[in-house]
């Protein structure tokens, strides 16, 4: 005979709101369960002699939440195959915010197991009528035990239900903060609908876990609002932002740039990313990030309103992308170490080129390299591209030769060849910095910043003798350079 479950919703209010047929049900059963013993329905059942087994000793047992449902859930399989038939109760709907009912269902797809559904009450019904919210405004139904910031859209009704205990409310509150100031108002409902326990208390954000009356049939509602403080700080309103500058009624600037146009911004603009880097300064590397993304919402904006695709579809493109590249995160595959991962990378990468058609074997080696990369950079990425397949110097000594050599030949270059010699004095300096796995670029940019550091000095001593360039002597200068210098290393042995 196939185990049959009865699941029951016992509703979110007392004994008199419980639909007649569930009652019925209740009364006749021979093998009664409640997931928990703590519903006002339940201890008026006890009072008329109706007894409930509960599984309230399991959350005691268990670290997770999740883990006691599993658990109840398989504890209720356990028993209808060996009663034949069990009634389950469970709070308010049973489809409702019951992770037990769902996981039940899925047990009744995969092995013969009957569960039958008979509804109750949920907590909604009530929620509604006592906060006179209308859901087709836009309402977000949430679980506290699992909650994350990006389920929490500001511009919805969100109920956050199964909001047991203080150490989940603060939980809760720390989500919210993520999206919402400390002061901003939430309001916590417990037992709503049951007369005489229902408790509605209004409190700001930051004190949601200072409350002392959670319970299993506790909630937090949280208001909708689109004020720009807190809206602004959605990606949505991002892309709302973007699409109204580019639109007839948006920016007449911002409507005739194109892609080729606003090209040179995105390469300003990602090096003023690192320069705050270099910097080490987090809240212009914050600003310089938003005017870099800024860049790639107008590209995406522009390719949307030619139908090539929108910002959507490319961050769909890189979470895929990611995901795949990384089957040692994401899938069964193991990566001991950087280098191991490094290597899986580049094998997906090769595979994903060989899916597009593309055959290494015919495309040349120093493929690959984007045209447009500084040409200290591109010169080493050539190099190592070079090197991988054997082109190579045996040891660095014999890139020092090169050094001499290339620089005695612009020395003796005539002066329609002295760029190109010295490019190629250039070349073999980065095969140098290539040998000591140093990045010439950043090498540069150190020695660029010593120098405007030394050089601002000069100018501060000038400018404390009250004198100008043309009244110094190369000299006093150098000795003024000398003295910063000094400096620099004495900070440095500090």
């Amino acid at each position: 005979m196939t185990a049959t479950i009865r699941v029951l919703g016992l509703g979110a209010g007392d004994l008199d709101q419980l639909p007649l047929g569930v009652y019925k049900q209740i009364k006749r059963a021979t093998h009664l369960y409640a997931r928990t013993a703590d519903h006002p329905v339940i201890s008026q059942l006890a009072a008329e002699g109706i007894t409930f087994v509960s599984f309230d000793e399991t959350y005691e047992q268990c670290d997770t939440f999740e883990e006691v449902y599993e658990r109840i859930a398989a504890a209720l399989i356990a028993l209808a195959k060996q009663h034949a038939e069990i009634v389950y109760a469970v709070p308010g709907h049973p489809l409702v915010a019951e992770r037990t009912v769902q996981l039940l269902l899925q047990a009744a797809k995969e092995q013969e197991l009957v569960v039958d559904v008979l509804g109750g009450q949920s907590f909604l019904d009530p929620l509604f009528a006592r906060l006179a919210i209308d859901p087709i405004e836009g309402c977000a139904l949430v679980d506290a035990t699992s909650l994350r910031a990006e389920q929490i859209n500001p511009l919805l009704h969100t109920v956050i239900a199964q909001v047991y205990d203080q150490m989940i409310a603060s939980d809760v509150k720390l989500t919210l903060m993520d999206v919402f100031p400390d002061d901003y108002r939430v309001t916590i409902v417990t037992a709503v609908g049951v007369s005489g326990l229902e408790h509605v208390e209004t409190v700001p954000l930051h004190e949601l876990d200072h409350h002392e009356n959670f319970g299993n049939l506790s909630l937090v509602y949280v208001p909708p609002t689109r004020e720009q403080s807190i809206y602004n700080r959605q990606f949505a309103a991002l892309k709302e932002i973007v699409a109204i500058l580019r639109s007839p009624e948006g920016c007449p600037w911002d409507r005739e740039q194109t892609h080729q146009s606003i090209r040179k911004n995105l390469l300003e603009e990602t090096y003023e990313v690192i320069e705050t880097i270099d910097d080490d300064d987090p809240d212009a590397m914050c600003e310089e990030l938003g005017d870099l993304l800024l860049q790639i919402m107008l590209h995406a904006q522009m390719a949307a309103e030619d139908g090539y695709f929108t910002v959507d579809d490319v961050v769909f493109a890189i979470n895929e992308k990611l995901i795949r590249r990384h089957p040692h995160v994401f899938g069964d595959k193991s990566a001991e170490n950087a280098t191991e991962a490094l290597a899986s990378w580049q094998e997906i990468k090769a595979q994903e080129k060989a899916a597009k058609g593309i055959d290494p074997a015919q495309q040349s080696q120093l493929s690959g390299i984007p045209r447009e990369l500084p040409a200290l950079m591109y010169s080493y990425k050539l190099q190592k591209k070079a090197a991988a397949v054997g082109f190579d110097w045996d040891h660095v000594e014999d890139v020092y030769k090169k050094i001499e050599e290339e620089y005695h030949e612009l020395k003796q270059a005539p002066a329609e060849e002295r760029a190109g010699e010295l490019g190629d004095l250039l070349f073999a300096v980065v095969n140098l910095a290539r040998f000591y796995k140093i990045d010439p670029e950043e090498a540069l940019g150190l020695t660029n910043r010593k120098f405007t550091r030394r050089f601002g000095y000069i100018e501060q001593k000038l400018q404390a003798a009250n004198k100008t360039f043309a009244e110094t002597t190369l000299t006093e200068m150098d000795q003024w350079w000398d003295e910063m210098k000094q400096l620099e290393k004495g900070s440095d042995e500090r």
